[in-house]
């Protein structure tokens, strides 16, 4: 079995495999492709080991999370996407998890629509990173690196 301290897996919540399509003056030109690449590149050079996995249904989410109890996987990084602001489900799910937790936001939802400023995951995720676009992901794997 891999060293607990080597895993992360990355989700990624619906609409995002749409991104380089959708909206790329908020979203940016990056492919979902583009942005697990990039993580997988700069998670090696951590020594870690990086599953990314995207789902438009928040029950597949919300299993996929909870697959994470009682596993190796030492950490999370999350992009709820526009379940951020509605799944108190997903919030439950990663409430039941004893691992750091990166919630991440390609865009900065602060400076957006009032709808978007509400965040059911950060008070109980690890930490936070919004507004860097694919950047976000790798501030957020630097900081499971340093904490995993």
């Amino acid at each position: 079995m891999a060293d607990r301290k080597r895993r992360v897996l990355v989700i990624h919540g619906p609409n995002l495999n749409m991104l380089g399509k959708r909206e790329p003056e908020q979203y940016g030109r990056d492919t979902l492709a583009d942005i697990d690449a990039a993580i997988k590149e700069a998670a090696s050079g951590y020594g870690l080991d990086v599953e990314c996995f995207q789902s438009n249904s928040e029950s597949v989410l919300v299993d996929k999370i909870q697959s994470l109890v009682g596993s190796d996987v030492g950490g999370l990084i999350i992009n709820p996407a526009a379940y951020t602001h509605t799944s108190v489900a997903i919030r439950d799910a990663v409430l039941l998890l004893d691992m750091p937790v990166v919630e991440v936001h390609l865009s900065n939802i602060y400076a957006r629509e009032s709808f978007r400023h509400k965040s059911m995951i950060s008070g109980v995720a690890t930490g936070q990173v919004a507004g860097f676009g694919k950047t976000g992901y790798l501030m957020a794997l630097m900081a499971l690196a340093e904490r995993i």
